[in-house]
């Protein structure tokens, strides 16, 4: 008896491995996937500019570092004792604007040197809905609480996501040509949109990249597609109902593991996570004759991972 629909997904041609090196970029669900490669010790770079949600913020951004339209005096602002850029997450928010504008042209030159050396770049998209200034008619990446009125909100249509997700496209390719880019649409819910405005943004975005994927060499993994389907229940749901639960993290991490990570990497990762359980062990009598060998040991097997792969950190 089968009592779960699972979805068919073919093995990636260009996996990911130990060599490769990976950005990644867009919502907030870029966070759990950053997080499972980094506690596995992948080389990657996710949300240099912080999270941003819909296409056109990633564009911008990303055509920015490209092509080096450094910031300006006049594209950042104080709130409430803060700096800011409409353009950029709050986690680059700064004291002053000199001290904002340095990272924010520091972020840039890095992007794009991160974009340049990618092998594979990975985009999450979480939302059709946008912000657009009323005093500037430019759309925003963050509106960071500044007043709603200041604001008109918008739904980008398929055809206007498909254009932007084909100019982000054609702005990697330019500065390497060779990157596999992969797309995946966010399962976190944004409720706050409406129940019905949620599922219209979702349904724009996936039209948008199933088109593409037609005419472009872009993988889709079915992040949104794995949670509506083979999770459906609210179980899979954090305490706001909204975000999947570690659990359904854990279980499109492995689906994604399966089609995407090399089967070589799989020891590899087993390596690792031996350490990290080590690293997080917490001993009854740390100066033990037991727990002293048990640390050696575990430093002997970090010196030797280490000697294989030398970006590998652990702390």
């Amino acid at each position: 008896m089968k009592l779960q629909t699972k979805i068919p997904i073919e093995k990636a041609d260009n996996p990911i491995d130990y060599q490769s090196k990976l950005l990644l970029l867009g919502s907030c669900f870029v966070e759990n996937i950053g997080g499972k490669l980094g506690y596995y010790k992948f080389q990657q770079v996710q949300n240099p500019f912080g999270i941003l949600f819909h296409p056109l913020a990633i564009e911008n951004l990303v055509e920015r570092a490209i092509e080096g339209h450094f910031y300006q005096e006049n594209e950042v602002f104080e709130q409430n004792g803060r700096w800011h850029c409409f353009d950029a997450h709050s986690d680059l928010s700064a004291n002053t604007s000199e001290e904002l504008l340095q990272s924010l042209n520091n972020t840039l030159k890095e992007a794009k040197q991160q974009a340049e050396e990618s092998t594979h770049i990975l985009i999450t998209l979480g939302t059709s809905w946008i912000y657009r200034n009323v005093n500037s008619g430019k759309v925003v990446g963050n509106c960071h609480k500044v007043p709603q009125k200041e604001f008109s909100k918008e739904l980008l249509a398929t055809e206007v996501i498909q254009a932007s997700l084909k100019r982000l496209i054609g702005l990697f390719q330019s500065i390497n040509p060779k990157v596999q880019i992969v797309i995946t649409i966010s399962p976190v819910r944004h409720l706050k949109d409406g129940f019905v405005e949620n599922q219209r943004s979702k349904a724009n975005l996936i039209a948008a990249v199933h088109q593409l994927t037609k005419e472009h060499d872009v993988s889709y993994f079915p992040s949104y597609e794995i949670m509506m389907d083979e999770l459906r229940d609210y179980r899979f749901y954090g305490m706001d109902m909204v975000h999947p639960n570690e659990l359904a993290v854990d279980y499109i991490w492995e689906r994604f593991k399966t089609i995407w990570i090399s089967s070589h990497s799989h020891e590899i990762m087993d390596e690792v996570e031996a350490i990290q359980k080590g690293l997080q062990h917490r001993p009854f009598n740390p100066d033990s004759k037991e727990h002293q060998q048990f640390k050696k040991s575990l430093q002997t097997k970090i010196t030797y991972l280490k000697e294989r792969y030398p970006f590998m950190k652990f702390d």
